[in-house]
């Protein structure tokens, strides 16, 4: 048995399109087109024009910072190995900085060159670009109020950078932190302290900094003594140490300037005070004063001359104790007669009335 086909089952027939109407249609689409094309062709090449001349000046500004940044690292490489060489930071820290600064530039360039063609563009559509603007502007004054942080350390760190105020291996004192660069960022420096901790230091909050390894660095070694030791003779023991340091390795590659007998910071009536300064290489200084320490301490115990400090200490003509200083002073007490000893006898009972109940 076979099911009838019913009239609702069957396709609906496609609609008929006359021959007229169909070349009405083809009609219109040429006619549009035909006044479209020279728009078009327009837009098109206005805006191939736009995008050859931003990636050209693109091209060209990147290319003259990378000539800049390598001319300063020839200038850099020409310095290294003189005099003035030693008191500058060295080639390799100089040439990652400016390798940073270029990087900033190129990114900063193409930004602002591609932002600018991208409005282009869209103004050769037709597009109105002042709602857009007045948007981006608002948006862009919600965006700083609300990350004003953010956009001070970054503003800080690119001055940093620029400035060349520290590095990466720098001993610094950033006041809310110290310790030694490990990390420079745009937004966060790192710093490794004394105790091995890492601190993470806005950029922002470093409102002073110094820095401990450029330059030189001065080792300072302070010598208390007795006040009756001849001057002279410490000046010419201080002398001889600071000879043999700076003659011994590493010391002598250490010391960039001669040790100085500066003279005496405090005399009092039973010590005095030397000072003992030196130029040292910079982030060398503690190592330097450590050993300087070693060596005055050794010259003076070989010379006889005491270094004095701590708790006092008894001279040597000093007089031998009073035998009656260990007896006790005589007590008031002793005497039972004292009013003292009257006053500490109780209280004797008198007789009186009867006070109890029956």
């Amino acid at each position: 048995m076979f099911a009838s086909a019913t009239p609702s089952d069957d396709p609906a027939p496609p609609p008929t399109v006359s021959l007229d109407e169909a070349a009405r249609q083809a009609t219109e689409a040429a006619g549009w087109v035909e006044q479209n094309w020279s728009t078009w062709v327009n837009t098109s090449l206005r805006i191939v024009v736009i995008l050859a001349v931003a990636l050209t000046l693109r091209f060209l500004v990147r290319r003259a910072l990378t000539k800049l940044i390598e001319r300063m690292n020839r200038g850099v490489q020409a310095v290294e190995g003189t005099a003035l060489g030693g008191l500058l930071v060295n080639a390799e820290r100089r040439r990652q900085r400016s390798e940073a600064i270029g990087s900033v530039l190129r990114s900063v360039a193409s930004f602002l060159i591609m932002g600018t063609a991208g409005l282009m563009i869209l103004g050769a559509f037709q597009i109105d670009l002042a709602p857009l603007l007045a948007s981006a502007g608002v948006a862009g004054v919600a965006i700083g109020f609300g990350a004003r942080n953010l956009v001070t350390d970054f503003l800080s760190g690119v001055f940093m950078i620029l400035e060349d105020q520290y590095g990466v291996g720098d001993s610094v004192d950033a006041g809310v932190a110290s310790g030694e660069v490990i990390e420079v960022g745009l937004r966060v420096t790192k710093l490794r302290g004394a105790d091995g901790e890492i601190w993470y230091v806005r950029n922002g909050e470093i409102k002073r900094i110094g820095n401990l390894s450029q330059g030189w660095a001065t080792a300072t070694v302070d010598v208390t003594v007795r006040p009756t030791e001849d001057l002279e003779h410490l000046r010419k023991l201080v002398g001889d140490a600071a000879a043999t340091l700076a003659e011994d390795e590493p010391w002598n590659e250490r010391l960039w300037g001669p040790v100085e007998v500066l003279g005496l910071t405090e005399v009092l009536l039973d010590s005095m005070t030397l000072r003992v300064s030196a130029k040292t290489m910079p982030g060398k200084a503690l190592g330097v004063e450590r050993e300087l320490r070693w060596r005055i301490k050794r010259a003076f115990d070989v010379a006889g001359v005491r270094i004095v400090g701590g708790p006092p200490q008894a001279d040597d003509g000093a007089s031998a104790a009073d035998p009656a200083a260990g007896v006790a002073a005589p007590s008031a007490f002793a005497s039972p007669t004292s009013p003292q000893s009257l006053a500490t006898n109780p209280i004797p009972l008198q007789s009186g009335p009867n006070l109890s109940k029956h």
